[in-house]
């Protein structure tokens, strides 16, 4: 039976993101064991490696049509496409607000390990359909973002 390091949590009681959350947003939470910091961890899940590079991509050009964006607002602080609202020592937090849907990620440093979570409110059909397209996806290179986290944490040349 294959085994993975990574895990299905809840969202920790200490996340911001519960002051976003109300019913019927989306919200999924998935951790493994780690002691990065949070940022580090966070640059690590927005390194996609190259299929989920092409997946977004991908994205891109069915999403043009939509005027959905491809790169996100601009900020002085980023990581990958999304702009950081919130970084300390314990959390950081990173997304946008767009025409379907609002969307952040949650990348929460406690008690050993890393959590990524992601919580989405959708604004109308069109957030409910794209969400429903990607969710497979979406889990997907989450649980390996997490898996690399995971990997670097184990070799500190890496971290």
């Amino acid at each position: 039976m294959f085994h993975s390091p990574v895990k299905r949590s809840d969202l920790s009681a200490q996340s911001l993101l519960h002051e976003r959350y109300k019913t019927g947003d989306f919200l999924d939470c998935f951790s493994v064991e780690s002691d990065l910091p949070p940022r580090r961890a966070a640059e690590i899940i927005t390194a996609f490696p190259g299929w989920a590079m092409a997946l977004l991509r991908l994205r891109g050009l069915l999403v043009t049509p939509f005027d959905l964006s491809t790169t996100g607002p601009d900020a002085d602080d980023k990581l990958g496409i999304f702009p950081v609202e919130h970084d300390d020592r314990t959390e950081v937090i990173a997304g946008f607000n767009d025409r379907h849907l609002d969307f952040r990620v949650s990348v929460l440093s406690e008690n050993g390990r890393i959590s990524l979570a992601t919580w989405v409110r959708r604004h109308n059909l069109g957030g409910h359909l794209y969400l429903a397209a990607i969710l497979p996806f979406h889990i997907l290179i989450a649980r390996n973002a997490l898996a690399r986290v995971k990997s670097a944490s184990a070799d500190p040349k890496r971290s």
